[in-house]
């Protein structure tokens, strides 16, 4: 039997319950990793702040993320986090004019808040993942429209269990419903697929009880994800920010790649010294491979990887595919073998887990390269992409890592694949990009686990 989301109310208790505990387990750790340091202070001096913890879930509750499950991922983080620095810093104001205020450590207050802007989403993240095994993440929601109209919505939202709405009934744009079991309305979604002449009678009339109600705009060419809307004199408007073009947003996430390079720089090379060491001793060849790509603005460029193919790899696939007609035709379908000759075996296990992609960390310190973006294509790929599509391919750098990493990778097709860019590149912001390379490390373990 199919369960039911939880109600709006149980998913708000649920995730306060997740930031407390994660805010308490971030404060106290920091508290006790400065006083192990030999911090001068008592401990009992921040169990009279304890209860301040409490002010973090007001301010996520007035940034809406509770429940928040009509919040895309991206800016959800970005709310978390600009409510978690916003709480500390009050906490640093208050704990200043408290009678103690001098006594305490400026290192656990920056410790306390690098931990919690850590914890608190990584905890949210498990407390929906926990959820959605159980089937009771997100809110019911009905699908108002014709069958035709609604189905695909349907498909994408079951498939995507995480955006945090379950479709449980269908509605014609009469009223009548005519497939499933409306939720009720104070805890249920409206999600609307039709006219706008019929948008009204629907809201006066089966849909009055319902708190929310989305409209679906046809505007499917358009950013969706930090678009908002505006009123002028009774008319509304679709607010698009074009961040793409905004050349301050574009310095600063080229400030983000290399400030977060030179940072992880110096951890991986020992591992990327083992890496080609491997290499070089498990097949003849060269340690290192490099590939023509296009970058932005259509110019091509190198960009390096640990060699895990044989030396007679073109050979080798060439024979493969004349051999095997299903292997031809997934050849032609997705430009990738999920059985291919051509890797070693070391080869193998360095692209299930993309560690043959950190030397393209060189790649990004030249600028070829950023930390995210586009997969990487190379010219036979750019027909698949269609003109608008490169166009929109050629604006940005492409990425070691992307949506399609996070997205299935490559259980997607080709067409999802083009997708999942054209959606990046329309959507790009700083905050997607964090919230891209905050995913790809479980993305990363699920894929090596699947495989």
């Amino acid at each position: 039997m199919t369960r039911r989301p939880l109600s709006p109310l149980t998913t708000s208790l649920v995730l306060l319950a997740a930031d407390i505990m994660s805010l308490l387990v971030a404060c106290w750790a920091a508290v006790l990793v400065r006083w192990a340091l030999g911090g001068a202070f008592a401990l009992a001096l921040y169990a009279e702040v304890t209860p301040f913890v409490l002010l973090f879930p007001g301010l996520f509750a007035l940034q809406g993320l509770y429940p928040g499950t009509l919040i895309a991922p991206p800016d959800a983080l970005k709310r978390l986090c600009q409510s978690i620095s916003l709480g500390f810093a009050l906490l640093v104001v208050l704990s200043f004019l408290a009678k103690h205020g001098p006594l305490y450590s400026r290192g656990v207050m920056a410790m306390a808040w690098g931990a919690g802007l850590a914890a608190v989403p990584l905890a949210r993240a498990l407390v929906r993942r926990f959820c959605l095994r159980q089937g009771r993440w997100g809110q019911a929601a009905v699908l108002v429209g014709a069958d035709a109209s609604t189905a695909q919505l349907k498909a994408t939202l079951l498939a995507h269990p995480e955006l945090g709405i379950t479709p449980v009934a269908r509605m014609d744009p009469s009223g009548a419903c005519t497939q499933g079991t409306l939720p009720p309305p104070r805890q249920g979604v409206a999600i609307l697929l039709v006219e706008a002449d019929q948008v009204e009678a629907l809201l006066e009339g089966p849909l009055a009880g319902f708190g929310r109600v989305l409209l679906v705009p046809q505007l499917p060419a358009l950013p969706s994800l930090w678009t908002d809307t505006a009123d002028v004199a009774g008319t509304l408007l679709v607010d698009v920010r074009m961040k793409l073009l905004d050349p301050h947003r574009q310095r600063l996430k080229r400030l983000l790649d290399l400030a977060i390079t030179l940072m992880v720089l110096p951890l991986i090379l020992p591992l990327m010294a083992a890496i080609a060491l491997t290499v070089r001793l498990t097949s003849p060849g060269p340690i290192f491979f490099a590939h023509r790509r296009i970058g932005r603005g259509g110019r091509d460029i190198r960009i390096w990887k640990f060699r895990t193919m044989h030396p007679q790899a073109d050979r080798l696939l060439t024979e493969a595919l004349a051999q095997d007609p299903s292997l031809q035709h997934e050849w032609e379908t997705c430009h990738k073998l999920r059985h291919d000759p051509r890797i070693t075996r070391v080869g193998g296990f360095l692209r299930r887990t993309s560690l043959d992609e950190l030397p393209q960390l060189w790649n990004v310190l030249q600028g070829d390269l950023a930390l995210v973006g586009p997969r990487p294509i190379v010219w036979d790929e750019v027909p698949k992409y269609g003109e608008t599509g490169f166009a929109l391919y050629c604006k940005v750098r492409p990425g070691l890592t992307g949506l399609w990493q996070i997205s299935g990778r490559s259980s997607t097709t080709y067409a999802e694949r083009v997708a999942l860019d054209t959606y990046y590149v329309r959507n790009w912001s700083v905050w997607l990009d964090i919230y891209i390379l905050a995913r790809t490390p479980a993305a990363l373990v699920d894929t090596t686990r699947a495989c």
